[in-house]
């Protein structure tokens, strides 16, 4: 136990040394903090939504306007599959309790269609972890020439669990785009989602780049457009979108797959200004697949007007001069400066796989995020004080020692959670105090056991190599039961809960380092100086 060999001294120290260094940012102003060398670590602590106030928003999936969505994809894979690819004819209509009804018109291919259609039933995993097999998505019932299709519950189940998941990575490169890298997104339940931004200031532009949806697309107009006479009918294969600046003004697009090109194959889209008019506009760039694909729809109808739609809306209606083949164009719509920058970043971070509704929205002011750090400060300084007087007064220079070991804990807490950029939430102050109440356990399993040896008669050596040696097993099976219940809050608890589990980890770790290897390390260099013939415990 005695024996100080040099790396062990060295790896004890440096290990405590970049701790302090991680740590140090935090004490530090802004003008010194500033002036130091680069290659000195410079990141604070990432506070909290309820330290340093910002937008906490809770939302949902609109499951209705999600079913509708998918009864509309699911028309068209029928009609492709049915006439696009094999010429069957059929007619499809929406039934009152959101099944499809499929009538084929051809007797002879009933049996073809019934394939086709049976195809579209695709098997999803259902149960915890896929443990409960596979079920139909859909469900087709055939009677005769006529079939009923409708999703099943473990269909829908899963298209909204996997939109919950596509709307997360959505919103987590959004907020990213915005620079909010420090924003928590983390679902709740099978459909919903909390945000919670810290220090954001403006929670309606938070709110705007989360909830719109983006579905950009590029359709040709019908050949015909309403008039407003009473009476007027959308033609076959066309449907009525309205202008997003004049709601009474309606347009008659085509939706066939041949004269649309969807906003999906977009790789970037950046805010900017029409080099003839000076209004804001938003250019966009395809990849080489959507440039082909707008290329062949540009160069086959040059001097025929196309809407480029945004989330069900004509943003505007120009003709086609001449075929870009580029792949580069612009959207131009009588924008804002703030409009064009917000609506680039949109684009660029992909569609909302959902439409999402706000179920609770909070908002924390900086003043009362900054009376939580106050107090938190104040009960870990008064906490720390009282554990180290208590040891003090309870073992005298191994008192000491002990608070040495403690003191060192705090800081290496503060530079693991200052390096890995973990959110401290007020839980998480929690989290500390009681870590600092926990770290001295260890000392004080070591020195009653050292205690018990040196009544059994045992030397100062022998007592103290025994006392470590045997509470070693105690404290690791304490900490590691702890460290257990850590890790479980974390992977099911959310928000305050995961800032609490966060620092109590981090905080078990530190504390077996601290209490038991570098106390054993002060007690060693103190014997080997020392000499002591008894122990002052």
């Amino acid at each position: 136990m005695f024996r100080l060999t040099t790396w062990k001294i060295v790896s004890i120290f440096g290990i405590i040394f970049l701790g302090f260094l991680f740590a140090l940012p935090n004490a530090l102003p802004d003008s010194v903090l500033s002036k130091l060398p680069d290659f000195l670590p410079k990141n604070r602590i990432v506070l909290g939504l309820d330290l340093q106030g910002g937008s906490h928003l809770l939302w949902e999936v609109d499951k209705q306007a999600l079913k509708k969505t998918l009864l509309t994809q699911l028309r068209g894979d029928i009609r492709q599959g049915l006439w696009v690819e094999r010429k069957i004819r059929h007619t499809i209509s929406i039934r009152k309790d959101g099944s499809l009804l499929v009538t084929i018109t051809d007797p002879a291919r009933v049996e073809e269609a019934a394939k086709v259609l049976k195809d579209l039933a695709r098997p999803v995993q259902v149960g915890l972890f896929g443990t409960g097999g596979s079920a139909p998505e859909i469900e087709v019932r055939q009677d005769g020439n006529r079939f009923i299709l409708r999703f099943t519950e473990a269909g829908l189940e899963a298209r909204i669990r996997r939109a919950v998941e596509q709307a997360i990575e959505v919103i987590r490169r959004r907020l990213d785009e915005l620079g909010m890298t420090e924003a928590t997104i983390q679902q709740q339940g099978p459909d919903r989602i909390i945000v919670q931004a810290p220090g954001m200031k403006d929670p309606a532009r938070l709110k705007k780049a989360i909830g719109q949806t983006a579905r950009l697309t590029f359709q040709l107009l019908c050949e015909a457009q309403p008039t407003g006479r009473p009476g007027e009918r959308v033609p076959p294969g066309c449907i009525e979108l309205p202008d997003a600046q004049n709601p009474n003004q309606k347009y008659w697009v085509q939706t066939s797959r041949r004269a649309t090109v969807e906003g999906t194959d977009l790789v970037d889209a950046q805010p900017a200004f029409d080099s003839r008019t000076g209004e804001p506009i938003v250019t966009f760039r395809f990849n080489q697949k959507g440039a082909l694909k707008f290329g062949r729809l540009t160069k086959a109808n040059v001097g025929k007007p196309f809407a480029i739609i945004l989330d069900g809306k004509v943003v505007s209606a120009p003709v086609i001069q001449t075929p870009i083949l580029g792949g580069t164009g612009q959207i131009s719509g009588r924008f804002t400066v703030e409009e064009t920058k917000l609506l680039a970043i949109v684009l660029r971070s992909g569609a909302l796989p959902a439409k999402l509704t706000i179920v609770e929205e909070r908002t924390v002011g900086p003043s009362l995020g900054s009376d939580s750090i106050r107090a938190g400060v104040t009960a870990s300084v008064i906490g720390l004080v009282a554990v180290l007087v208590f040891m003090i007064f309870t073992y005298g220079l191994f008192g000491i020692f002990a608070d040495i070991a403690l003191l060192a804990n705090l800081i290496l807490l503060i530079g693991v959670l200052t390096a890995f950029q973990a959110t401290l939430t007020l839980p998480g102050i929690a989290g500390i105090v009681l870590t600092l109440g926990m770290a001295v356990d260890s000392n004080v399993l070591v020195f009653e056991r050292v205690r018990e040896e040196l009544r059994a008669g045992r030397s100062v050596l022998n007592a103290l190599e025994t006392g470590f040696s045997r509470a070693f097993g105690t404290i690791l099976d304490a900490n590691i039961t702890t460290l257990i219940a850590a890790v479980v809050l974390f992977g099911l608890g959310s928000g305050p809960v995961r800032g609490f589990a966060v620092t109590l980890g981090v905080g078990i770790v530190t504390t077996v380092f601290t209490a038991y290897t570098l106390t054993r390390l002060i007690v060693a260099i103190w014997v080997h100086y020392a000499r002591p013939r008894e122990l002052p415990l």
